[in-house]
Order: structure tokens, then C-alpha cells, then sequence
């Protein structure tokens, strides 16, 4: 099963935690320092909720969650066959989870990604990423990719 991912950021973790718990009914499925997902069954929503990162409020990245890899790779073959720019990353801690992901960015600038978790990690508090985008672990799969990589990365988190 695919979900909808919308990361938001916040300024309060604590209080939005609460609200949030209420609006879907729903603790969260993971919490950690300034970080926390829900993983709403109905309507089917990844929401994530990232203190200290943007303008409260604000939208920090939107995303569809994905069973696997090969899911993964799927949607990253059929973008670029579309004539998207877009980034992949494997194997990337970001978000206290190791995922294969690829990145496009929607036409007003607003970042997408695809996703897969592959295992849940720990990470210093503060940080939601252990690469920077640019580095080694994120690749480009074709001249698309290569020459014209969207930013979303970049802004993730």
C-alpha cells in the first residue's frame, strides 16, 4: 500500500503532536527530538512533524511513501521517461529511517519524494539527515538526472 506524505513544519512538537493526535485519533508512530510521523490508516497519510526547521506552519516537503525499492525505482524510470529532473538517494538516514528515495520537484518549487524505509535508525538530536545532498549517496541515474537535479533534497528537513 502507497500513502500521501506531508512534512509540516512546526513550532511547538509538543502542541502539535496533541492536535494532530486528536484530529486523526491516532498516537504518533514514531517520536523523537523535534520529530515526530503518524502513520494514519484513514484516510492512508504519512504525516510528519518537523520543529525548528522553516516557518512554523509551513509546508517543509511533500512525499508518497512506497513498499520497496524496486517501487522506488519504478517511479524514478516513469518521471525521468517524462522528461522530470529528479535525484535518487540510497540507502540515506534521514528522518531517524534508512530509505531509498528519489527527488522532483513540482513546477512552483514545492519538493516530492518517493520513498522506501528500509530500517529505523537513531540519529544526533537536532539532525534529520546524516548526508548532505551533492554527496556520494545521492545519485542521478541517467543525463536527466545528472544535468539538471531538482533542489528538493536540499530543502528536505
Amino acid at each position: 500500500m502507497s500513502r500521501v506524505q506531508l512534512a509540516l513544519n512546526v513550532a511547538d512538537l509538543d502542541a502539535a503532536v496533541s492536535f494532530y493526535s486528536k484530529l486523526f485519533a491516532t498516537q504518533p508512530a514514531k517520536r523523537r527530538p523535534g520529530y515526530a510521523n503518524f502513520a494514519i490508516a484513514e484516510p492512508p497519510l504519512k504525516l510528519v512533524l518537523i520543529e525548528g526547521h522553516g516557518a512554523p506552519g509551513s509546508l517543509n516537503h511533500l512525499g508518497v511513501e512506497v513498499e520497496s525499492t524496486d517501487a522506488v525505482r519504478a517511479a524514478q524510470g516513469r518521471l525521468t521517461g517524462e522528461g522530470l529532473a529528479c535525484a535518487t538517494e540510497d540507502e540515506v538516514a534521514c528522518c531517524y529511517a534508512v530509505q531509498d528515495k528519489v527527488w522532483v520537484d513540482a513546477p512552483d518549487g514545492e519538493p516530492w519524494e518517493i520513498y522506501t524505509v528500509l530500517s529505523d535508525v537513531e540519529m544526533a538530536p537536532g539532525d534529520l539527515r546524516t548526508v548532505a545532498p551533492g554527496s556520494p549517496s545521492v545519485a542521478a541515474d541517467d543525463a536527466l538526472c545528472c544535468s539538471a537535479a531538482p533542489e528538493s533534497a536540499a530543502r528536505c528537513c
